[in-house]
């Protein structure tokens, strides 16, 4: 009787991919995000990092993801690290998110009339949406007689340039309260909008990692607005920087967080005063 030839098993190959990625690859950028930036990757965000990067990858004619990171720590490939941390990070914003601060920041500021010159950090800018939003709650709670000073920092410099130029389009505006397209925004011949000279003079951009050891930041502020970014922070990284920010912060001042975030664990820090609105704790002031 003839023998059967044993079957034959064919590798697994990915044909919806361009560039194979393997899970060790997916490892060494998670690794190299969170030792850059502080975020803490999800192991489900594989598909996510490949989505990001392969454009990337094409870009500087690269063969590989392994050729990839082999160029990113590689003295060459100090510039795409900027761009390598651009892509992986999230930016997701709009004017007046989480309605609530900005009625909490209006009443707070208006405790501060008078009393001098008026600073507020945001400390993850993105696109803009945020420091503007400040800025026109600043005016519509203070009117434009009050100096007033807005640090606007994130990570990604490619947003910091959308945030200094403030140009936004129709839909993003049509976001704003009633009234305040007009007041605070300049139709451009495009049908977009730019925001007035007077609040785009109001707001300082430049890039800030909050997870490195040293800030730039040398003044204190009434406010800091620290929203939805700390989140891909794990807990040692998130008690690192409000550490760090709680020198910074005046006695009377406020900390504004994204509503999924919660530092019940930094209580030596940090009192809740509101929903996701913190104050300095009583004997740390």
């Amino acid at each position: 009787m003839q023998n059967k030839m044993p079957p034959i098993i064919l590798p697994k190959i990915d044909f919806t991919r361009e560039f194979a990625f393997s899970d060790q690859e997916f490892e060494r950028i998670r690794q190299l995000i969170y030792k850059e930036a502080g975020i803490a990757l999800n192991p489900t965000k594989k598909d996510m990092v490949y989505g990001r990067l392969v454009r990337r990858i094409r870009e500087l004619k690269l063969n590989s993801f392994a050729a990839y990171i082999d160029f990113l720590q590689s003295i060459a490939g100090k510039r795409e690290f900027e761009q390598f941390v651009n892509a992986l990070t999230t930016n997701l914003t709009f004017f007046f998110r989480e309605e609530h601060h900005f009625q909490i920041l209006v009443a707070h500021l208006k405790t501060l009339a008078g009393k001098g010159e008026i600073t507020i950090w945001c400390a993850a800018s993105s696109t803009g949406e945020e420091p503007y939003s400040i800025a026109i709650a600043a005016l519509e709670a203070l009117g434009s007689g009050h100096r007033i000073q807005i640090q606007a920092t994130d990570l990604d410099t490619s947003v910091l340039e959308v945030g200094r130029k403030g140009i936004y389009s129709a839909d993003k505006i049509s976001r704003l309260p009633a009234g305040h397209a007009a007041r605070y925004f300049d139709k451009l011949p495009d049908g977009n909008f730019q925001a007035k000279a007077q609040l785009r003079e109001m707001i300082t951009f430049s890039r800030l990692n909050l997870v490195d050891a040293n800030w730039a930041q040398r003044k204190s502020f009434d406010a800091i607005f620290c929203r939805n970014v700390m989140i891909y922070f794990d807990r040692d990284t998130q008690l690192a920087v409000l550490k760090k920010f709680h020198p910074l912060l005046k006695a009377h001042g406020l900390l504004f967080v994204g509503h999924s975030e919660n530092f019940y664990f930094a209580s030596d820090y940090f009192t809740l005063r509101g929903k996701t609105v913190y104050e300095l704790a009583r004997g740390k002031v």
